[in-house]
């Protein structure tokens, strides 16, 4: 793996959802790099964050769904490549923001002062509320509160009204003990926001001590900032500039105005805090408040180049979207009659997209569309060009979406789960289909499934989720022949191909945690019969088992007892040798 280029780089990414008044936290802390031209299947039950994972760095997530946190890096080089002229226009507004970046330096000059000013600003506001610490007491009670309240509600909702009326009415007094307490909690930390601003408000030596501090602090600051800027602040100002031109040049003309403002609030606020703006991670961080930022590089032949971070966590300009979704990251849904529109042809539907994303003639578009359908197995294309979706069978239309996947080469194919609406025989052929493209087209392959049987068939790389979080990664034959997360062991356990005649299918007992609510430990901790105490008390860490292999489970830590896998999944393959009668 090291050898490949990262082409995706997701870090510390959480998702979640407002839904009916609640939030739901469908993606928690996931990192992952996907490689160029390499197949990694993602795995795990109905509900797990397979789909919202992929919908995050698509651009289609729903609207009530949002990033909370994270980042997700495209290091493609025809996205992060930015050029823009450099003529007599060009250099006017590059002095422009050097004239703006050179007056709001100078609250770099008294940067230290200013926060020192903050931190007395800061120490007073404490006093007449509540300190950090009382305040973080406070939040974290009423946490517990929400989180208990929410439990006993669920609970509740799950009983039957008639069968189980005790249980509902002692639920319902537990959920009315936790509203008294609410509200004695909204009492208890007004009463202490009180006493802090009478106390406060009565020690007339402390604030006739503050007023004298604040005032020297306000006037030191202003002497300072108006000093005159080095030359160092001066050179970096004029570099800078070129960035911000080159940073706001990728956006329309009439969202420039509004970006221009934004991201000279964000670098002013940066300075006034004293930042580093010559260190390249922290004008990424602040430039991303209002624009990506875009590395100046040089200029040749009258055109100023530079190189662009993107990341799809923070994207959300329609021009960047539109460049991204279909030309660099597409997406074969599970079901392709909803996947296609019934009222237009199918020739129609491909043709629109190799039109919208490559600007072609109409006649080219055909050309290249006939193509494309003979290439995934659509025979006598050009006869059944004109067709409708209602005359093509369920493995022909799941070809053609995947060809209208293909129709612009991404770099990305996200198939979430594309054969589990049709028949076995037809799984195999569009699963080989997907496969044999691949070799033709290099593009990477993002597989969701909840089939570990297919995954063989499929992947190069494994990551297995449950409630939001990678458990465990690394490559097919390790996850597949020393699988290490109970979870894990008990996905490959489920599978059919294992079980011989007479045998039970084996079933995950339990079902995975609400996400509504806050997890302790390890969330799969209720549903795994290896369970340890630490798995109730404290999320696991990613254990290391090989350079490409982790898994998030303790039994991984050294001092864990030594814990055996299930027997059934014990010799994977020596099984389904005997099973087959090979």
């Amino acid at each position: 793996m090291e050898e490949k280029k990262v082409l995706l780089s997701i870090r510390d990414l959480w998702v979640k959802f407002h839904v009916r008044g609640r939030v739901l936290t469908a993606i928690r802390d996931v990192s992952l790099d996907i490689y160029e031209d390499e197949s990694i299947a993602i795995v795990g039950e109905s509900g797990c964050g397979k789909s919202v994972l992929t919908k995050t760095f698509a651009g289609m997530l729903d609207n009530n769904g949002f990033i909370d946190g994270g980042d997700i890096y495209f290091n493609d080089e025809s996205l992060t490549a930015v050029s823009a002229p450099a003529g007599a226009a060009a250099q006017r507004s590059i002095a422009r923001y050097e004239k703006k970046l050179n007056e709001l330096s100078r609250a770099e000059l008294g940067s230290a002062t200013w926060l020192e000013l903050q931190a007395l600003e800061q120490d007073h506001k404490e006093r007449m509320s509540l300190s950090a610490a009382e305040d973080e007491a406070f939040a974290a009670e009423w946490r517990e509160l929400i989180y208990g309240r929410t439990e006993a509600q669920n609970k509740k909702q799950a009983l039957d009204r008639k069968r189980d009326k005790a249980e509902i009415k002692a639920l319902q007094q537990e959920i009315d003990g936790y509203e008294r307490k609410m509200k004695e909690w909204d009492r208890r930390r007004a009463a202490a926001v009180r006493e802090h601003r009478a106390a406060t408000l009565a020690d007339t030596a402390y604030n006739q001590e503050y007023a004298k501090k604040h005032a020297a602090l306000k006037e030191r600051c202003a002497r300072e900032c108006a000093g005159e800027l080095t030359g160092e602040l001066r050179a970096r100002n004029a570099a800078l500039a070129r960035e911000v031109y080159l940073s706001l040049h990728r956006y329309p003309k009439k969202r420039q105005i509004k970006l221009t403002s934004r991201l000279f609030k964000a670098i002013g606020e940066a300075m006034k805090r004293g930042e580093d703006l010559s260190d390249s991670e922290v004008l990424n961080r602040v430039f991303e408040n209002a624009v990506f930022h875009v590395r100046y590089l040089g200029e040749e032949d009258g055109v100023m180049r530079g190189e662009l971070t993107l990341n799809l966590a923070r994207a959300d300009c329609v021009s960047d979207w539109t460049r991204i979704r279909g030309q660099k990251i597409a997406t074969i849904f599970q079901d392709p009659m909803t996947s296609l529109n019934p009222i237009m042809t199918i020739g129609k539907q491909i043709t629109s997209v190799i039109m919208k994303h490559q600007n072609v003639s109409e006649m080219e578009a055909r050309r290249r569309a006939i193509i494309l359908m003979k290439k995934v197995g659509i025979p006598n294309a050009e006869n059944r060009f004109d067709d409708y979706p209602f005359q093509y069978s369920g493995g022909m239309r799941q070809r053609i979406v995947i060809a209208i996947a293909l129709s612009c080469q991404p770099k990305i194919l996200i198939c979430d789960e594309p054969t589990t609406a049709l028949d076995v025989t037809i799984q195999a052929q569009i699963i080989k289909l997907i496969k044999d493209l691949q070799k033709e087209f290099h593009y990477t392959i993002v597989f969701i499934t909840h089939d570990l049987g297919v995954v063989a068939n499929v992947a190069d790389r494994v990551a297995v989720l449950y409630a939001g979080q990678i458990i465990e990664i690394g490559k097919v034959e390790e996850v597949y022949y020393d699988p290490r997360h109970p979870y894990t062991w008990a996905l490959l356990s489920s599978l059919p191909q294992l079980m011989e005649r007479g045998m039970k299918l084996y079933s995950i007992a339990g079902t995975p945690p609400s996400l509504y609510n806050r997890i302790i430990g390890d969330a799969f901790a209720p549903r795994n019969p290896y369970c340890l105490r630490v798995d109730t008390l404290k999320e696991p860490p990613m254990f290391p088992v090989t350079e490409t292999h982790y898994a998030k489970t303790w039994l991984l830590d050294p001092r864990a007892p030594k814990v055996e896998k299930p027997e059934i999944i014990r010799d994977i393959h020596g099984t389904l040798m005997k099973v087959f009668n090979i």
